[in-house]
């Protein structure tokens, strides 16, 4: 049994979001994995299954930097959406970032539950609980 129903990947790079998928399934975190490359398809998933909450992701896994629209843009928006879709949809900044200005502006953001340097591994995923 999984910790989470449904969790979001969002990072441009691919290589990292086949690592994060495979740790997630080896640590049973979640039952589905959704995998979005740009922050603008992700947004738009959430926005169209806004009508139905239980589809929506538990957790949120964004990066910062990323082309077109990147992490902090994604909040921006993000922060727009209706109140019952930022609750159900916590984020989670996983980044390869160790700006502090950036993680500065992460833990600014009310919608953004933690920070964490990529990739993701075990004892990360132990330590959420959102």
């Amino acid at each position: 049994m999984s910790m989470y129903r449904s969790v979001m990947l969002v990072d441009d790079n691919e290589i990292d979001n086949i690592i994060n998928e495979k740790i997630i399934e080896a640590n049973s975190f979640a039952d589905q994995i959704l995998v979005f490359q740009t922050g603008q398809d992700a947004l738009d998933y959430i926005r169209d299954h806004q009508e139905d909450i239980d589809i929506l992701p538990e957790i949120v896994f964004l990066d910062i930097n990323m082309p077109v629209m990147d992490g902090f843009q994604f909040l921006t928006d993000f922060e727009q959406l209706p109140d019952a879709v930022r609750e159900k949809c916590k984020i989670i900044m996983l980044s390869s970032s160790i700006s502090p200005k950036d993680i500065d502006r992460a833990a600014s953001s009310r919608f953004v539950k933690k920070y964490l340097n990529k990739p993701l591994n075990a004892r990360y995923l132990e330590a959420i609980t959102v």
